[in-house]
C-alpha cells in the first residue's frame, strides 16, 4: 500500500524576534499544514496557531463522524477531501476574523496557509497567501500553488518583469490571507501522487530567500533523508539572508 512519510521544522530566521509560523504534520491522519502569521506584537503567532488548530480539528472530526455538518455547503465538482479542506480553511478564516475583531491587540491579524491531505494516492492541496506547495518528480521541481500576492497578479498581467519578480519592493504584499476578511474563497488542487514523489510545503521565509533551483539542489543532496533536507533548506535560507521565519515540511510518497 502506498504511503506518505514526512518531516518538518521551523526556524526564527536571522532578523525576527518571534517565530510566527506554525507547523503541523501527521502521517496517520494524512494531514500537513504550514501557516505564516502576520500582525502586530504576537498576533501573527496567535493567528497561525489558531488557523492550524481549527483546520486539524475539523479534519479529525470529519473522520470520526459520518454526520458532520458542512457549514459552507459543498462544491459538487470537488472530491470529499477537497470539500473537507475547503471547509476547514473557511472555518479557520471565520475563527481568526472573529478573534481579531473581538480583541484590540489582535486587530488586523491574519495568516497565510498551505494545507495538504493525502488519501490513498490522491493529494489535495489548498492555500491562501504566499505559503507554497512544490512537487519534485524525476528531479524536476514544480510549484503547485499560485501565490495570492500583488506581485504575482502584476506578473500575470505583464505589469512586472519576470526577471525583477524576486527583487520587487511589493513582493511581500499578499492579496489573500486567513482572517484578513470576513469571508474567503479557496482554490483546491487535486492530483495523483506517484511513487518517488517528494512534496514540499513552505512559508515565504524559504522561497523568498533562495530560488527554486536551489531548493531542488538542496533536496537532491539529502538523498531521501527528509530530516537532513529540511535542516539544509533552513540553513540555505539563512545563508541567503534569513529575513523571515522559515518553515519547511517535506513529504515523501512511496510504496
Amino acid at each position: 500500500m502506498a504511503r506518505m512519510q514526512s518531516f518538518g521544522d521551523t526556524h526564527i530566521g536571522l532578523r525576527r524576534h518571534l517565530n510566527e509560523d506554525t507547523l503541523f504534520f501527521d502521517d496517520d491522519l494524512g494531514l500537513y499544514v504550514v501557516a505564516d502569521g502576520m500582525g502586530g506584537q504576537n498576533a501573527g503567532e496567535v493567528a497561525s496557531r489558531t488557523a492550524v488548530d481549527v483546520v486539524t480539528s475539523f479534519v479529525r472530526r470529519s473522520y470520526q463522524s459520518e454526520t458532520i455538518t458542512w457549514p459552507f455547503g459543498v462544491v459538487p465538482t470537488l472530491s470529499y477531501e477537497g470539500n473537507r479542506l475547503r471547509s476547514a480553511i473557511m472555518l479557520a478564516n471565520k475563527r481568526v476574523w472573529r478573534d481579531a475583531e473581538s480583541r484590540e491587540e489582535y486587530l488586523g491579524m491574519g495568516t497565510t496557509i498551505v494545507v495538504a491531505m493525502v488519501e490513498n494516492s490522491v493529494l489535495t492541496v489548498c492555500s491562501a497567501g504566499d505559503c507554497r506547495a512544490y512537487r519534485i518528480r524525476n528531479n524536476v521541481i514544480e510549484q503547485l500553488t499560485t501565490d495570492d500576492s500583488w506581485v504575482q497578479a502584476a506578473l500575470s498581467t505583464g505589469a512586472v518583469n519576470a526577471e525583477k519578480f524576486r527583487e520587487h519592493p511589493l513582493r511581500n504584499i499578499v492579496t489573500k490571507a486567513v482572517g484578513a476578511k470576513e469571508t474567503i474563497e479557496i482554490d483546491v488542487i487535486e492530483q495523483t501522487a506517484q511513487a518517488g514523489d517528494l512534496y514540499l510545503l513552505c512559508s515565504d521565509g524559504l522561497h523568498s530567500m533562495i530560488p527554486d533551483s536551489r531548493i531542488l539542489e538542496v533536496v537532491a543532496a539529502g538523498q531521501g533523508d527528509l530530516r537532513k533536507a529540511a535542516a539544509d533548506l533552513i540553513a540555505a535560507a539563512n545563508e541567503g539572508g534569513g529575513k523571515d521565519n522559515i518553515t519547511v515540511l517535506l513529504l515523501s510518497y512511496h510504496d
